[in-house]
């Protein structure tokens, strides 16, 4: 009975520190078990740096994940038609709570 509680501890520690929320894909690459507040950058491209910037964010809970965080939609959030640069942030905590916002910059 003791070795089954004690295995039963142990697999649910393992899955609290692995989490089922994370970032994902290229922008998500770099990340931790407990704690993840990393930016960077996504793209950039020859135009110059315009006047204008525009965000898009999508947000994870536990096992349920929803938003938009496309550069298509970050430039619209921001009436950007040429794209200078895009970066992105992410945050996720002990993979219970993470989002990713993706800036773009331009005119």
């Amino acid at each position: 009975m003791k070795k089954t509680i004690s295995c039963l501890c142990a697999v649910g520690l393992g899955g609290l520190l692995s989490g089922c929320v994370s970032p994902i894909g290229p922008i998500g690459a770099v990340g931790a078990g407990i704690y993840t507040d990393v930016s960077g950058p996504v793209a950039v491209t020859s135009n110059t740096r315009g006047s204008k910037m525009g965000q898009a964010s999508s947000t994870g809970i536990i096992c349920f994940a929803t938003g938009d965080s496309s550069i298509k939609t970050a430039a619209d959030n921001g009436g950007i038609t040429k794209i200078s640069h895009v970066d992105y942030h992410t945050t996720s905590v002990l993979g219970i709570y993470a989002k990713t916002t993706v800036t773009v910059y331009g005119d």
